[in-house]
């Protein structure tokens, strides 16, 4: 990664205060982390011998931590992958207990600690997320890369070919195996198939009785591999905005989003070489929804977002808080009333909500109470707390 981006995250713990950061694998919380804490202790369950030590006998870890020199005692011990042994998590509550040393425990989730029932230390760890790059730590967003690429550090800053080789591998050699190394399914091959599924409904509502169908397995199992993608941050579900009960609106049927907009293009195995046509708009609606979801965390702010749908096609791609501010994402130029009609039908219910069509033109227009704002300068607005 390169060391001239400045992440978004503040991770500001108070002395003797632990916590922990989650996030898919590649993000950047190990640079993160060591460039936060130059002078920590790092303690990385990566590496085979710390790896099979711990697994052996968990308290070998804190006999570890006890022989570091007083000065690293004193800040906060960095713990990489610790969902790799759960048990070491004992220990590290004992030394929170009894030595009054404080930790920060980095993993790519916490899904198997807790089935595991592992000791997520009762409250004494704050918690913090990671996202890929977003576009607040870019001094410029290249937007064709960031939609073919992606925002993982290394898959963004790669060149284009190197780039495509390392998203495919990401996909097939990690993140199904990710989970199938965790032990979180054991029907490798249905889970296998239903990562396929993904891609081809990425973005849409989710039909599970479909994807179930294809998969050869019962809708209730497909509904659980998507908690375990949504419980190891590999992606996020956007549920439909219900605030009004209507026979007119869509309330039950989530859309699911992967984690990041290049991992999604492997999965939809698409190539995107123009800022227009329906790929190109996929992305881009992706791309947005990432910056409010990592906004959302980075901010901590607590507002949901949904989208808005009615029976008769009408649609918002994303209603922030409780109906506070409505988002339609569209591509090209001369936009006008066809893509306003979401946002108009929308208002009517809520009429006092800010209504914001982001799009790929060059400079922002006002019809009627509908602002059109280049991509850019909503993202602007967005990070400096504009927006909501």
């Amino acid at each position: 990664m390169n060391k001239t981006i400045r992440r978004t995250l503040a991770l500001a713990v108070p002395d003797g205060q632990s916590a922990f950061l989650w996030g898919p694998r590649k993000t950047g919380k190990t640079t993160f982390l060591r460039q936060t804490f130059p002078l920590s202790a790092v303690f990385d369950l990566l590496q085979t011998d710390l790896y099979l030590a711990c697994l052996k006998r968990p308290a070998v870890f804190r006999e570890y931590v006890l022989a570091l020199p007083a000065e690293q005692r004193r800040l906060p011990i960095i713990v990489d992958e610790v969902q790799k042994v759960p048990a070491v998590l004992d220990e590290i509550h004992w030394l929170i207990e009894n030595e009054k040393l404080a930790f920060i425990l980095c993993g790519s989730s916490a899904r198997k600690l807790k089935r595991g029932h592992a000791n997520m230390l009762g409250g004494r760890a704050w918690r913090y997320e990671m996202s890929p790059l977003v576009s607040h730590e870019l001094d410029h967003v290249d937007l064709l890369k960031a939609l073919n690429q992606g925002l993982i550090p290394s898959h963004y800053l790669a060149e284009p070919a190197a780039a495509r080789r390392s998203l495919k591998a990401y996909v097939q050699d990690y993140l199904t195996q990710e989970v199938f190394a965790e032990g979180l399914v054991r029907n490798i091959p249905a889970f296998s198939r239903f990562f396929e599924a993904v891609g081809f409904s990425h973005g849409e509502m989710v039909n599970y009785a479909n994807i179930a169908r294809d998969c050869g397995i019962d809708a209730k199992t497909v509904k659980e591999y998507y908690q375990i993608l949504v419980d190891t941050l590999l992606g996020i579900m956007v549920e439909p905005y219900a605030k009004r009960q209507s026979r007119q609106v869509m309330t039950k049927t989530p859309k699911f989003y992967v984690f990041d907009v290049g991992v999604a293009g492997v999965l939809c195995k698409r190539s995107i070489t123009e800022a227009r046509g329906s790929g190109f708009g996929r992305a881009f609606e992706h791309f947005i929804l990432m910056e409010l979801t990592a906004y959302r965390a980075y901010a901590e702010k607590e507002f949901r977002i949904n989208y808005w749908r009615t029976k008769t096609g009408r649609e918002v791609d994303f209603i922030l808080g409780d109906g506070a501010v409505a988002i339609e994402v569209k591509s090209g130029g001369n936009l006008g009333t066809p893509e306003l009609a979401g946002l108009k039908a929308f208002m009517e219910d809520e009429p006092s909500c800010k209504a914001f069509l982001v799009s790929t033109e060059a400079k922002a227009r006002q019809v009627g109470s509908v602002r059109i704002v280049p991509w850019q300068e909503f993202l602007c607005a967005l990070w400096a707390g504009k927006i909501l």
